[in-house]
């Protein structure tokens, strides 16, 4: 496998903050876009450059490598586990060691959920020992566990128009896939819409498009003044399954038991680690993937692969010396699983100099092949964004998508900072993927796109 990957980010200067304003020369004179294309066609030097040295070079396979030695090494990262302070520190050490600038850990207050042991048998009309996993946050059950009948909906309107069968009862989920996006809410408030119509417990059939039998995990969310019960994932074949016999009108109980515990908040770190503008040290771009994953595998997807591809970025820049006049800022996010706690904590600490922000990057929509980027902003940026991405076409990497976001990166989003995410095929997303090219950091900071 080979993470194709490309310095971040040369056309960032184009993107800085600002609204209804008209591209300038340093001179004061305007520019027209013909001119600006001209000069982005003029660096196919540069670009193919730095193609060579990351995808056929002898930095081809690097970033796989690295990040092959830190999930063998260290294995699942959750939040508030020794595992996650160990790969926070090899990754201080290894920003360090690859000659990056300020490095450092910032601190942030995470939260701390361990599942424990955890079962679903359904014990009638047979029994069958079902695969779970709970969701992030969910409370236990007794030590007895909850065995009671169940309740199949597909939906949560289904689930009103049944609230007075839901009262007792196991809510099971066996809602369609129709999108990640859309699907996911029955992961985020499936136990709460279940808990305010009386159910003991809820499961979810798994947000996925296809199945091995395999359920997933993610965070839930419980709501004040909502009581809070016992949610986990159930596979596909055995939600179809239970669909099933519920609408031959069978009776279908559940032993449900889980020994999720809740911990009081610790200490984690956001890393850090930038290479300094040259000119305009205190304006930022700002490059991004979280560290931490869940408990059930080695989160070499999610977000491996993203914070890999994000320090390499860095790294490819520093080896070619190139020194942009905006500083590049690498942040490896702690916790996002369990609600972007890092981030959040970061976007508190910085918002002040939020100006200072040209571009705000994210890479956390899986690893599979690249066909170009997501982007949020003006027409005229994305005109000027399609430019840059031509120099791509070695790689066939050339679409401009819209609709860029990023768990991590919508705070600054949402205060109007502009932001890039990387596209793949129909069904996903993928790294990062703007090349740095080193004369377009000479662009002033008034020279300024609107958003």
């Amino acid at each position: 496998m080979k993470f194709l990957i490309f310095t971040c980010v040369g056309v960032v200067n184009l993107l800085s903050l600002g609204s209804g304003k008209t591209i300038y020369k340093s001179d004061g004179s305007r520019r027209t876009f013909q001119e600006i294309k001209e000069e982005i066609a003029s660096y196919k030097d540069v670009a193919k450059e730095i193609i060579d040295l990351a995808v056929y070079g002898k930095f081809q396979n690097r970033s796989y490598e690295r990040l092959a030695l830190l999930v063998d090494t260290v294995g699942p990262r959750m939040s508030g586990t020794r595992n996650l302070e160990k790969a926070i520190q090899i990754m201080y050490r290894n920003l360090q060691d690859d000659g990056l600038e300020n490095v450092h850990l910032e601190p942030v207050r995470v939260s701390h959920w361990e599942r424990g042991s955890e079962s679903a048998v359904m014990l009638t009309p047979r029994v069958h020992r079902m695969a779970i996993l709970g969701l992030g946050g969910s409370i236990g059950t007794p030590p007895d566990g909850i065995t009671a009948g169940v309740l199949v909906v597909a939906s949560f309107d289904e689930l009103q128009r049944r609230a007075s069968e839901a009262r007792g009862k196991i809510v099971v989920y066996n809602q369609p896939y129709i999108s990640y996006a859309k699907t996911v809410q029955y992961r985020v408030r499936g136990a709460v819409e279940a808990a305010k119509v009386g159910a003991l417990a809820s499961l979810i059939r798994s947000v996925a498009s296809f199945s091995i039998y395999s359920p997933h995990t993610g965070m839930q969310q419980y709501q004040d003044g909502v009581p809070k019960i016992p949610t986990a994932c159930i596979t596909v074949e055995d939600a179809e399954m239970l669909s099933r016999m519920a609408s031959r009108g069978n009776k279908i109980v559940i032993q449900l038991k889980m020994e999720a515990k809740n911990y009081p908040g610790t200490d984690s770190y956001n890393t850090v680690a930038e290479i300094v503008g040259s000119k305009y040290p205190e304006q930022v771009v700002l490059v991004s993937g979280h560290l931490d994953s869940w408990d059930v595998g080695q989160g070499a997807i999610d977000d491996g692969s993203g914070a890999f591809i994000s320090w390499e970025a860095l790294s490819l820049i520093k080896a070619l010396g190139l020194r942009p006049k905006r500083t590049l800022r690498l942040v490896l996010w702690t916790a996002e699983e369990q609600g972007a706690l890092g981030a959040s904590q970061y976007y508190q600490l910085h918002k002040v100099n939020i100006s200072n922000y040209s571009l705000v990057m994210e890479s956390d929509s899986g690893l599979f092949l690249p066909t170009g980027l997501q982007f949020t902003g003006s027409e005229k940026a994305r005109s000027i964004m399609e430019e840059v991405m031509s120099l791509l076409q070695p790689l066939n990497i050339t679409q401009v998508f819209r609709g860029a976001d990023g768990a991590d990166i919508n705070f600054w989003i949402q205060a109007g900072v502009p932001d890039l995410c990387c596209a793949c095929s129909k069904s996903s997303s993928v790294t990062s993927a703007l090349l740095l090219l080193r004369r377009w950091q000479m662009l002033s900071s008034h020279e300024l796109v609107s958003l």
